[in-house]
């Protein structure tokens, strides 16, 4: 009998189904809790479950794991891309398998951040609140002056996928150049911005172009709107802090959609007092799911909670990959060996018999598909 917790906010309940060989239950979490304590999990996971398809809110350390080691349990999945949030190392002491749902996210968390920054730019929140409260009166030269994005410069830090599928919108969209931060050489954005560059120029407009900035520091002294992607890590905790805002232009527009402890939250409040034409779009937050005191009562914030993956298309395609690497571990798979998720998501064609991406697969020595 195979035994699979799924940490989800919904309220609890117990699904089996009996094939010809064995038996499989999934116990589905729907407590009215939006985000479990380790003892809620501890607790879910009880003294017999073999694996556990969970989230990004939750803690996953040496005591979890070992609880689901206890339980008999092999296979653990984040259903998120990001995996921050679990120790890897410690999953691998215990002989647990850490999947994550990568290739999913690319396209719908690149069009929050550039929403985001739209929204920002053009003040379109507070223009709302203004019109709902009944205070438009007229037209006025002066009524919610916000920034031109065409022609402008665009900062990207982090230019992995998610970064290079931002840029590459904004620059299709708004003809804005690129300024990039990355540890990594972006080529493919490079040839993008080259390429359509040249295609501008062919007609007569003026071309785009770019630039691999040396440091965060030249994208936020230089950029008109910078966009965050990196990973949370040591290295990037608190990079946008006081000292790097103050390097921004008085009138940028700063927009998370990656993790929200990149962003010292409460000297971005200060800033955004201090600078009422600076604006920044948040779609992630350091303490979830509370912002600093301040935050939610300034005009020049638009705050969304935590919405950049919440395309149907995305969200069911992340539970698929999370489902998957779970279940093909307990089956003996081995794992994916191509970056493209795809056909894992074919509602026609079978699924492939893989784990789509297990994180210490090399640790764990897990087969790979040839």
């Amino acid at each position: 009998m195979e035994n699979i917790v799924v940490s989800l906010s919904f309220r609890f309940q117990d699904i089996s189904s009996s094939g010809s060989n064995s038996v499989h239950s999934m116990q589905v979490c729907t407590e009215p809790k939006v985000i479990l304590s380790t003892d809620d999990i501890v607790s879910l996971i009880g003294n017999k479950c073999d694996g556990v398809i969970g989230q990004l809110t939750e803690d996953w350390g040496d005591t979890l794991f070992g609880a689901l080691k206890k339980a008999g349990g092999h296979a653990y999945s984040n259903m998120a891309v990001g995996y921050n949030n679990v120790d890897v190392d410690a999953a691998t002491r215990h002989g647990i398998s850490v999947g994550n749902t990568p290739g999913v996210l690319t396209e719908t968390t690149a069009e929050l951040a550039a929403a985001l920054t739209l929204a920002a730019a053009r003040r379109v929140v507070e223009a709302d609140d203004f019109m709902r409260a009944g205070k438009y009166e007229g037209w006025l030269p002066t009524l919610f002056v916000g920034n031109l994005l065409k022609g402008q410069t665009v900062g990207i830090i982090g230019a992995g996928r998610i970064g290079t599928a931002y840029a590459r919108m904004m620059v299709e969209g708004f003809k804005m150049n690129v300024i990039y931060y990355d540890l990594y050489q972006a080529t493919r954005l490079e040839k993008f911005v080259s390429a359509y560059g040249q295609f501008l120029e062919s007609q007569g407009e003026t071309p785009v172009h770019w630039r691999r900035a040396s440091s965060p520091e030249d994208v936020l002294k230089e950029a008109d709107v910078v966009s965050l992607h990196p990973v949370l890590d040591k290295t990037t905790y608190h990079l946008i802090n006081k000292e790097r805002l103050a390097l921004m232009k008085k009138d940028a527009v700063l927009v998370n959609a990656s993790r929200g402890p990149v962003v010292d939250e409460t000297a971005l409040v200060e800033h955004l007092k201090a600078n009422p034409m600076f604006r920044v779009g948040l779609d992630v937050f350091e303490d979830e799911p509370y912002m600093k005191p301040g935050l939610g009562e300034l005009s020049n914030a638009v705050v969304v909670p935590h919405i950049a993956s919440a395309s149907k298309w995305t969200r069911e395609g992340m539970a698929t990959l999370a489902a998957q690497n779970v279940a093909a571990k307990l089956k003996g798979w081995p794992v994916w060996s191509s970056p493209n998720v795809e056909p894992f998501l074919d509602e026609i064609k079978p699924a492939p018999k893989a784990a789509p991406s297990i994180i210490n697969a090399k640790a764990l020595c897990l087969s790979s598909m040839p």
